[in-house]
């Protein structure tokens, strides 16, 4: 069983975050542990409606962001790999400064120190020198930084298309089996 940690921030691209939690759940062999922030919680209602208990449901296993004795604080918990979608930039300079001042920090830290992929997926425009420089930060530290940009080779007509392209990314870098991207096959 493959073990990957979502973290949700209070960032705006909820429907984004639903759409990843769901094709981890339909994965083969995948056990899905989610961290929700507290500031994702309300986002999370405003931007898809649903309460923090829907979109918990949908992980194996969940844990509050107050959780510091939770495994995935501990680099001997074994897992493939973390993923925060999306990411508010505050979540980012924590993760590129390695501050740990809750579980999801904490969970970052331990992937970049024990060398598994971290996905950051950053959901704000335009990009700030702070914001561009905190990037670099978390990049040299060895996370992926993936802003949710649609890829239009694609022909998305719905907005599940650009979301079901993003999500596929995503699970290509945590090594997930998935058939959500249409993939490139030259000119």
């Amino acid at each position: 069983m493959k073990r990957i940690i979502v973290g949700v921030t209070g960032a705006s691209g909820m429907p984004l975050a639903v759409t990843l939690l769901r094709a981890l759940a339909w994965a083969q062999d995948v056990e899905t542990h989610v961290i929700v922030s507290d500031a994702a919680r309300q986002v999370l209602e405003l931007e898809s409606g649903m309460q923090v208990e829907e979109l918990v449901e949908m992980a194996d296993v969940s844990y509050a962001p107050q959780e510091f004795g939770a495994p995935p604080a501990s680099g001997s918990w074994q897992h493939a790999g973390m993923v925060i979608c999306p990411c508010s930039m505050a979540t980012l300079a924590a993760v590129a400064h390695g501050l740990g001042s809750n579980l999801l920090h904490r969970a970052a830290d331990v992937t970049l120190k024990e060398r598994r992929p971290l996905v950051l997926v950053p959901r704000e425009t335009p990009l700030s020198r702070v914001h561009l420089r905190n990037m670099l930060a978390a990049e040299e530290a060895g996370a992926v930084i993936m802003p949710p940009t649609p890829g239009f080779y694609a022909k998305p007509a719905t907005i599940d298309d650009l979301l079901n392209h993003i999500t596929g990314r995503i699970l290509d870098h945590l090594g997930v089996a998935h058939s959500l991207v249409k993939r490139w096959e030259g000119l």
